[in-house]
């Protein structure tokens, strides 16, 4: 783009004429009920996370001061490691600052320019761009088409091979075939690596994912990736695996060793989190029972398996009209578009939480048949 206001405001402009500008809200609402927050497990405003990170705020101060390698990686930032580890299966685990740093790292330090990348068309943005920033050969597979995956590894010839996948679709809340990518990375010699952001804490009978849900282990799954602002209701991120694994990150991944440590308070809030949700195991069944109530209210194709509820419209002038219908009657759903989702499958992407009420749901449904005709 030339350096010219005429320029970005040409740009604008094209945005606003598709429906594809975005527009920013100033929450909380009062006056609407969220069905977009990933807050699937209602946590953010839990007592106990809440008295946990004020605590140590007062204790610790609301800064770690320092990336984790100076002086930033303190007291709870180990303790809250340890126990995702234990809470993962995994030998170990690495706390980064964001789920986007996380993927861009983890992907980075595993791979050189020889590599090469396999992963789902349909991967969040960050594992997208992970894979673009390790400049390795990136291919992609058909969503969810394990046969596709295979094909794909058996054609590259790469030292070093991934095979890339979210474990619940953050815009569809569907699970990936994982058991059968497991199979495909073994038998290729390549690292399986699980974004497992909007299953963890919900999916699986004990709220550890889609590797719970599956049966799977650190041998089938060595690249975990979690995030504390789905399910967890906190902020921040993890990769769990072997100890080497998490050794290696700490000595090569760039988005770890070169950024300031995520604040102790946030910490703590999150070991608080973790308590929380297997001790009210309650929350996780009650956002899976009311997303499924409203995806067979709806008679939506498929099984709801996550907290996410899509609803597609297709024409992204559509989903903002709808959304915003829905707003008028005081419902918050956010419509997904391009580039966030393929050309011509916008969406309302409702999301349920232990926090909703039975008759808001009730008031949504109604409301979405009433849109629908």
């Amino acid at each position: 783009m030339q350096r010219d206001p005429a320029a970005l405001k040409a740009a604008l402009a094209d945005l606003e004429q598709r429906d594809l500008k975005r527009t920013r809200r100033v929450m909380p609402r009062a006056d609407l009920v969220n069905f977009c927050s990933n807050d699937y497990l209602g946590l953010s405003t839990h007592p106990e996370v809440v008295r946990a990170f004020v605590a140590a705020a007062e204790k610790y101060g609301v800064g770690s001061g320092a990336s984790h390698l100076v002086t930033g990686h303190g007291i709870e930032h180990e303790a809250l490691e340890a126990e995702l580890a234990a809470f993962t299966g995994r030998e170990r685990a690495l706390v980064y600052s964001t789920g986007y740093m996380a993927n861009l790292g983890v992907i980075g330090a595993l791979v050189d320019q020889k590599s090469v990348l396999v992963s789902d068309k349909l991967n969040h943005a960050s594992l997208i761009d992970g894979c673009r920033l390790a400049r390795a050969d990136s291919l992609r597979f058909a969503h969810g088409d394990v046969a596709h995956a295979a094909e794909r590894l058996a054609g590259a010839d790469g030292a070093t091979k991934l095979v890339i996948t979210d474990g619940v679709f953050s815009m569809d809340g569907d699970l990936a075939p994982l058991p059968g990518l497991a199979r495909a990375a073994r038998d290729a010699n390549a690292w399986l690596v699980v974004d497992d952001a909007h299953a963890l804490g919900v999916v699986g009978a004990r709220g550890r994912g889609s590797c719970e849900h599956f049966g799977l282990d650190q041998d089938d799954v060595p690249v975990l990736v979690g995030t504390f602002g789905k399910g967890f209701g906190t902020f921040g991120a993890f990769v769990a695996g072997s100890a080497d694994l998490i050794e290696l990150l700490i000595q090569t991944s760039r988005t770890y060793i070169y950024t300031t440590a995520l604040p102790p308070a946030v910490a703590a809030a999150t070991r608080a989190a973790l308590r929380v949700s297997e001790a009210e195991s309650w929350r996780r069944e009650k956002a899976l029972t009311l997303a499924r109530k409203v995806h067979r209210a709806l008679r939506l194709p498929g099984e709801c398996v996550s907290a996410i509820v899509p609803v597609i419209v297709g024409d992204s002038a559509q989903a903002l009209r709808a959304s915003r219908e829905l707003e008028a009657r005081g419902l918050l759903v956010a419509a997904i578009r391009p580039p966030t989702v393929p050309d011509g499958t916008a969406r309302l992407r409702i999301t349920l939480s232990a926090a909703h009420e039975e008759s808001q749901v009730d008031t949504l449904i109604e409301a979405l048949g009433e849109l629908r005709g």
